[in-house]
């Protein structure tokens, strides 16, 4: 939803104008700059949008809105949470998501480790991709009324959190957050802290006191995990079963 007159993308060029050529910002530089211009604009809202234009960012990928001639092409990413503004003439060409017609970027975890079993890591990276896609899609075999988070052509898949990424950000009915974390294979006790930390941080920068709710989604729930979830409130538990089958289809 557009707070202002102006969507957030082109306010930011507003901030960007005041930048002298090659100035790098941080993350929280533009949210303090933010504050003092447009205060009701979120600070996760401008995170997200320094994250979705900067040209570089792997980040852009899941977002369908982002396209050439979008008016997301602003900044360069120089570091986690650092970024300067995009020189056209010098810098590498923007990354677009596949289906725009740009080179999808490979698939990243947002430096976040993930769990693997057997030597399958390959196969792993790929699972969690599809089951992130399926799910955005389907959120709400989860939840009647859960749906993706949406806000000015940013959404809620891969959606950065400090300097890291939650695999889906969504809504319930009552539009109230819920941070999705998953985990294609097992989901271990480690993974609580995970999500506490990006619950933290939607509750700290988006959700203006609004419940904040943590879901972990995997193939197989850990004990391990259970037994520490025990003493967590508003974190819930959910395994997924991938049903495979085929028959065979007469000639006649």
């Amino acid at each position: 939803m557009q707070i202002y007159d102006k969507p957030t993308k082109i306010l930011m060029r507003e901030f960007a104008a005041e930048l002298s050529t090659g100035q790098q910002f941080s993350r929280k530089d533009a949210v303090a700059w933010f504050g003092a211009h447009y205060p009701r604009i979120k600070p996760g809202t401008v995170t997200a949008h320094c994250e979705g234009m900067s040209v570089n960012s792997e980040n852009r990928k899941h977002h369908p809105s982002i396209k050439p001639g979008s008016g997301h092409d602003l900044f360069w990413k120089i570091a986690p949470g650092r970024f300067r503004v995009w020189d056209e003439d010098t810098d590498p060409k923007p990354i677009y998501p596949k289906f725009d017609g740009g080179e999808e970027a490979e698939h990243g975890n947002g430096g976040e480790e993930t769990d693997t079993d057997d030597g399958e890591a390959g196969t792993e990276f790929a699972a969690e991709r599809d089951l992130q896609q399926y799910l955005a899609k389907n959120l709400e075999i989860l939840e009647p009324g859960l749906k993706l988070y949406e806000e000015e052509e940013i959404n809620g898949i891969e959606y950065p959190a400090g300097g890291r990424y939650i695999d889906i950000l969504a809504v319930d009915k009552d539009d109230n957050y819920v941070v999705i974390e998953l985990k294609v294979s097992r989901g271990y006790d480690r993974v609580i802290g995970q999500l506490l930390r990006y619950m933290g941080w939607i509750e700290r920068n988006l959700s203006d006191g609004k419940p904040v709710r943590g879901w972990i989604v995997a193939r197989n729930i850990t004990d391990d995990l259970k037994l520490a979830t025990s003493r967590v409130h508003g974190v819930d538990l959910y395994e997924y079963e991938i049903n495979f089958s085929v028959s065979k289809v007469s000639s006649d």
